[in-house]
């Protein structure tokens, strides 16, 4: 009978992975670098089967390591929260925490992250700021940021704020393409497209009564500020969350286009695993987010589409279909801050 795998040889493997170094992995451990070495050796043998495929420049998991990979995160999650089971609740919070959020970063939530990390002082903090929507459990994440409605199952969302997206173009972008009466309108112009995941190409917008709608783009970026900045120059018509939208609306910079056809309910979320157990550095962040969302969703007076550095998000629908994954970053909304909890829905 083959002796059982080892957490500390599984911890090797999975720190490898999430940090796609040996060096990383070893630094992130406190161990050496050959002690890495060693322990995906011994589980690679103990398995019978290779795991990981090395070179000088990188690492790669193969099928067997994928699969392992999954089943070793969920392992680990049971003895974290094994241990967090019987610590003293007086016991100072401590641990790592594993952050994934939007880029563009309001000021206010950088200095909620180093109050949190002051408050915190023994919770090692890494927060990656990134357009691509991150699969928690595979890639180690402890929590996101994000707004889309295209959560992976077994997720616990706490949402932060709703908001409405809506397709808006120019006055001179209007006046010499036309102005679009019904969806299928838009197949005649030049659509500003986001990335479904913060990935992909985006292929449809978001019926408001439901449903979808495919549309060609001319020009594609994951930075929703650069969307809008395009759609201001007159570039086309690009789908935008009301908070980046609206200020430029009510300037007459920008025209709502097919409203009431177009559109989705927006939402902002922070979220993580399902778990039994809840590590109290994630319960902690989760916490501090909460308390520091009312208020700070919203774009600040007298900001404008071009020298805007805000925050946040990606989108989420209530209800309605919204487009699947589009990396959002934008001041959050007022009347955030929203406490309720709620498990995502499986895709289907």
């Amino acid at each position: 009978m083959n002796e059982p795998v080892e957490t500390a040889e599984m911890l090797a493997f999975c720190k490898t992975v999430a940090s796609e170094s040996l060096s990383r992995a070893a630094v992130e451990l406190g161990v050496p670098r050959a002690t890495i070495s060693r322990r995906l050796a011994r589980l690679e043998e103990r398995l019978g089967v290779r795991l990981l495929r090395r070179t000088t420049r990188s690492l790669a998991l193969t099928d067997a390591g994928q699969a392992f990979y999954r089943h070793a995160r969920m392992v680990l999650d049971a003895v974290a929260s094994a241990e967090e089971s019987v610590r003293r609740v007086d016991e100072e919070v401590r641990g790592d925490l594993r952050i994934s959020g939007p880029p563009r970063a309001h000021a206010s939530f950088s200095e909620m992250i180093c109050e949190f990390a002051k408050r915190y002082p023994h919770v090692r903090v890494q927060l990656e700021l990134t357009t691509r929507i991150v699969d928690l459990r595979r890639d180690g994440y402890d929590v996101a940021l994000r707004a889309t409605g295209d959560m992976e199952p077994g997720l616990v969302a706490r949402v932060l704020a709703r908001f409405q997206g809506m397709a808006v173009a120019s006055p001179s972008y209007l006046a010499e393409h036309g102005v679009p009466r019904v969806a299928r309108d838009l197949r005649k112009h030049r659509c500003l497209l986001g990335f479904v995941r913060g990935e992909l190409p985006q292929t449809h917008w978001p019926l408001a009564k439901g449903g979808k709608l495919h549309v060609e783009g001319s020009f594609r970026s994951n930075d929703v500020t650069l969307l809008g900045e395009a759609a201001l120059r007159g570039l086309g018509i690009a789908f935008l969350p009301e908070v980046l939208a609206g200020p430029e609306i009510q300037r007459g910079t920008l025209v709502h286009v097919l409203p009431g056809v177009i559109g989705s309910t927006m939402q902002i979320a922070v979220v993580y695993p399902e778990r039994e157990f809840m590590p109290p550095q994630v319960r902690a962040f989760v916490d501090a987010v909460v308390a520091w969302a009312p208020g700070k969703l919203v774009p600040l007076e007298g900001e404008e589409l071009g020298v805007r550095s805000e925050p946040c998000g990606k989108q989420a629908p209530s209800g309605k279909q919204a487009p699947s994954g589009k990396q959002v970053s934008v001041a959050l909304t007022k009347g955030g801050g929203a406490e309720r909890t709620r498990k995502a829905k499986p895709r289907r």
